[in-house]
């Protein structure tokens, strides 16, 4: 592997550099495209969807009879589900300050964070990392003179995502060792009323932009020295298949055996009336029956009629779906926690819990790769504070310790959780009573609840000792 300084040398063409540096070492599935993930995660997309392989009915006469299509969002809905079990309970930063010079950097840190709004950015590149298999966040520096992180800053800090699944190319560049020297994305934009093609290549001490001129190719357009931050400002994280994993064979099923039974219902839920006669008997002198009060048949003796019901095997069709179905969860280890299914299997709070013991599992095994990609953030967003602060914060910004927490989503019972913490203390208060009347929200004047209250047990007490 060459070094970046031998890829973005000024003597080559900006195509080969370009073509360099687009080149990936790691194996990530392509969005894009008759392959690509968005066929799967589309239901719009899905076979039942294709008209060439599913096609309507066209009659002797021309008219078309359009087949019934029922496409299912289950990979929409796993993504969804795994999101929110990651996200549900916000991924915590824990600060280990040592001495007070930290401890404020800490505040500092996590007003960053905060006025980000990191919670909902979390979520959006979950579900692009799990949808798309690919997500980049780029923290940049805006000089605008602020106070929104606790101190006078020169500079305002902001990120932005970006992934495949909103048409953007991400190419990160690794050594042997395995460390990234570079990232790369390539995007279009639309400037005017022509879209342009822009190449942006992030290393430690560089950033260089590249746009496509229709007329000349590949065109050197911006080159920023950046390496006061000391590093790469972005951060990116991928996993080699998208969170459905093998499981589209499976919605397919579904799709293919409730379209075909629509088709049939259509077909044979029309009401027959059925005259059972050895004679022949006339029909279509029927008048209509807006205009009739009341009708008249004439049949022979001894013949019959009634309605025919068609006797659908519906029972096979609806085990079908219930299998494939719970496949699909099971082989996820996702809970399927929707209102049907949870109406359906009466259970306890206890019980219900247990349902998400395989999806907590499945959170820690993600959360390797996240608690990764979230390090390395926190790594990012002190290098830019640092320049926000000054020399004279340097050492305390280096030296904080930060951890970050995956906490999977589960069901909990604030009952059980207060219980455990009294078992805990030896059954000591854990809140004040003024704490207690301000979490219950009745009282619109805490102060003077808490006053009344202190007055009314006062006189309790002086009744008692009269």
């Amino acid at each position: 592997m060459p070094l970046i300084q031998d890829i973005i040398r000024q003597d080559r063409q900006p195509s080969e550099i370009i073509s360099d540096l687009s080149e990936k070492t790691i194996t990530v599935p392509i969005w894009k495209g008759p392959k690509g993930l968005s066929v799967e995660y589309d239901p719009k997309k899905h076979p039942v969807m294709n008209r060439a392989i599913y096609p309507d009915v066209v009659e002797e006469d021309g008219t078309i009879d359009r087949v019934t299509r029922v496409p299912l969002n289950f990979q929409k809905l796993a993504v969804k589900r795994m999101t929110e079990l990651c996200c549900g309970v916000p991924v915590k930063r824990v600060y280990s300050p040592d001495d007070d010079q930290q401890k404020e950097v800490s505040a500092y840190l996590e007003k960053i964070f905060i006025r980000n709004r990191i919670d909902s950015v979390n979520v959006e590149r979950l579900r692009m990392l799990f949808a798309g298999c690919e997500v980049l966040t780029l923290w940049y520096a805006v000089e605008q003179p602020n106070n929104y992180y606790g101190f006078s800053s020169p500079i305002k800090i902001r990120c932005c995502n970006y992934t495949p699944m909103n048409g953007d190319d991400l190419y990160p560049l690794y050594d042997e060792t395995g460390d990234m020297i570079a990232l790369s994305i390539g995007y279009k934009r639309k400037v005017g009323k022509k879209t342009v093609s822009y190449f942006d290549t992030y290393t430690a001490e560089k950033h260089y932009k590249w746009e496509d001129n229709s007329t000349g190719g590949w065109v050197l357009v911006e080159e920023d020295d950046i390496r006061q931050i000391g590093k790469i400002p972005a951060v990116y994280m991928y996993r080699p298949e998208p969170i459905w994993e093998d499981t589209s064979s499976l919605v397919y099923e579904m799709e293919w055996s409730i379209s075909r039974n629509g088709n049939y219902l259509r077909k044979n839920s029309k009401p027959l009336f059925c005259v059972f006669a050895d004679e022949e008997i006339a029909y279509g002198q029927e008048g209509d029956e807006k205009a009739e009060f009341k009708s008249i048949l004439q049949y022979p003796k001894g013949s019959t009629a009634g309605y025919v019901t068609w006797a659908q095997a519906v029972d096979n069709l609806k085990f079908q779906i219930a299998e494939l179905r719970q496949s699909f969860f099971t082989q996820l280890q996702l809970p399927d926690w929707s209102y049907e299914s949870m109406k359906s299997t009466p259970m306890s709070g206890e019980s219900r819990k247990q349902l998400f013991i395989d999806a907590q599992l499945k959170v820690k095994d993600e959360s390797g790769r996240l608690l990764e990609f979230f390090d390395r953030e926190v790594n990012v967003v002190k290098a830019f504070l640092k320049l926000a602060l000054g020399e004279k914060y340097s050492d305390a910004v280096d030296a904080l310790s930060v951890e970050n927490e995956v906490t999977p989503y589960t069901i909990t019972e604030e009952k059980d959780t207060i219980n455990n913490l009294l078992s805990a203390n030896g059954n000591k208060p854990l809140m004040s009573q003024r704490e207690s009347i301000e979490q219950l929200g009745w009282s619109s004047d805490v102060d003077k609840t808490l006053q009344e209250i202190t007055e009314e047990g006062t006189l309790d007490a002086f009744e008692l000792t009269r």
